[in-house]
């Protein structure tokens, strides 16, 4: 374990974060597994990162509270020392809905989770990483979505507005470290088929949509942490300010 670069993921418990969590550590990585309250879907993603071999650790961590996100990175102090990438994952989508019809609650906790927790997020990851504070480096990867380009009319605009803010986000971000060691990058992931629908009240939307999809099929989740990762590795030393589409050509 010792020697491995540290990788924290949040919302690492399901989908696509648990994804990248397994396949850092079959890449080397030491993964910090941030969840919100699924405890024990976390501590299985820690188990099978150990068995490839990598270190890991659960850390409970709401990112839409500010006492969370610096707890989390904490943690990540404490158990290992080090932090050289961050994947901000965690996200939220609601019930479909016309943009008239959201409550101003809706709005702000979507903003809350998706955009300030990420750039807090961010934030803290900066302080550890970048050569202005003393550190030696890293990689963060924010997770966006297609819906920033489309806007998902009729569905949830808000979540599509959520998700152009980390396009905007990681743009700047990524000029304003450049010189400090730090790469920021997105990946905007199409439709893919995770319990994300499910939670937005549309549990079969990975298939329903398949056929407006150019490629004719949903993505996987494993398809996204391939492209996470490489924009992780060393390999994308010249990649930052960069975002991504794993989408199926939508």
């Amino acid at each position: 374990m010792t020697g491995r670069p540290v990788l924290l993921v949040t919302g690492g418990s399901r989908g696509i974060g648990a994804a990248v969590c397994r396949l850092a550590a079959r890449q080397g990585w030491n993964v910090a597994v941030n969840y919100a309250a699924n405890r024990a879907a976390a501590d299985a993603v820690v188990a099978e990162v150990r068995a490839e071999g990598g270190g890991a650790i659960a850390i409970q961590g709401d990112v839409g509270n500010a006492q969370d996100i610096a707890a989390m990175f904490e943690a990540v102090d404490r158990h290992f020392g080090q932090l050289d990438g961050l994947v901000n994952n965690a996200g939220i989508v609601d019930a479909p809905q016309r943009v008239d019809e959201m409550s101003v609650e809706r709005l702000e906790r979507m903003m809350r989770i998706n955009v300030t927790g990420s750039i807090l997020c961010a934030s803290e990851a900066v302080r550890r990483m970048s050569s202005k504070h003393g550190g030696k480096g890293g990689s963060i990867v924010n997770i966006s979505s297609m819906a920033a380009v489309l806007g998902s009319a009729s569905q949830y605009v808000d979540y599509a507005a959520s998700k152009a803010a980390i396009d905007t986000f990681t743009i700047g971000l990524s000029r304003e470290v450049a010189t400090e060691g730090v790469r920021v990058n997105a990946i905007r992931p199409g439709v893919i088929d995770t319990d994300i629908h499910a939670s937005g009240g549309l549990p079969n939307r990975a298939r329903d949509m398949a056929s407006s999809i150019p490629m004719q099929r949903s993505g996987t989740a494993e398809e996204i942490a391939d492209a996470v990762l490489y924009l992780l590795s060393p390999t994308a030393s010249y990649i930052t300010g960069a975002i991504l589409n794993v989408s199926g050509g939508r």
